[in-house]
């Protein structure tokens, strides 16, 4: 992990920062010098977090921010003075119903929040990180982007939308001062991931993460975000995909009976 004084004075916008991955990455670029700006829908979550930051002597600022919403988007870019890394969170899934009988509402849901407000926040906030001389984009999307599995059509649908949008950026903004570095995590255990999934099906939920011994955690995909951020401006971390011991791929789980 980088020192504390790697990012003084400088601004890291995260989405989706009201919880899990985002909430963690939140913690770890505020750790390492960022000013984070907390941006996400539930306004009580991201102010309690920038009220924990603040009082642990880093500094965040609370956003709320629906990335879908373009107009939204567009206001909150006009209100930074700088930015100098976006990290493209919010994102989920919804349902894990066969492509025969998936709701096309759930698939739109997601192209929505996972494609579209990616690209709505990378758009608008792009000429700020052009700006900074040195700015990094973060797309986090996921081993669900890398390879289908059952159930799964939607989310990868969406997943597979988001990564090609990191490589298809990479390649048109080569030679200017911005970096694009994708994370794709395998199987993580968050407080809301499964459970938003299966619309509060706590059941259903549990059973993804049953036998498995040490799936990963929020903080571990965040100090992976960390690390991949604080990397000399000229390293770019392309495509970093990172899975539990005992997850091989998306349809190889290791599981304790």
């Amino acid at each position: 992990m980088a020192d504390s004084s790697v990012a003084d004075g400088r601004v890291a916008v995260v989405t989706g920062a009201s919880s899990g991955i985002g909430a963690a990455t939140a913690r770890g670029l505020a750790a390492v010098g960022y000013h984070v700006m907390l941006a996400a829908r539930r306004k009580d979550r991201v102010e309690a977090l920038a009220a924990e930051l603040t009082a642990a002597g880093h500094r965040a600022t609370a956003c709320t921010l629906d990335v879908t919403d373009r107009p939204a988007v567009n206001a909150f870019a006009a209100s930074l003075d700088r930015c100098d890394v976006l990290v493209n969170n919010a994102g989920g899934a919804l349902g894990a119903d066969p492509v025969a009988t998936g709701d096309p509402d759930d698939w739109r849901r997601m192209f929505e929040v996972n494609v579209i407000g990616t690209l709505n926040v990378t758009q608008a906030l792009l000429p700020s990180l052009t700006a900074s001389g040195d700015g990094t984009v973060v797309v986090l999307s996921s081993t669900a982007a890398l390879g289908p599995y059952e159930g799964g059509g939607g989310y990868v649908a969406a997943k597979h939308g988001e990564h090609v949008l990191a490589e298809t950026l990479r390649l048109e903004i080569v030679g200017t001062p911005v970096r694009v570095i994708e994370i794709a995590p395998g199987m993580v255990r968050t407080e809301e991931f499964a459970t938003t999934r299966f619309r509060g099906d706590e059941e259903k939920a549990a059973r993804v993460y049953a036998g498995v011994a040490a799936p990963l955690t929020a903080d571990d995909v965040a100090d992976t975000i960390t690390w991949a951020v604080t990397r000399p401006s000229h390293v770019n971390v392309d495509l970093l995909v990172v899975r539990p011991r005992a997850q091989a791929s998306n349809t190889k789980v290791h599981r304790e009976p």
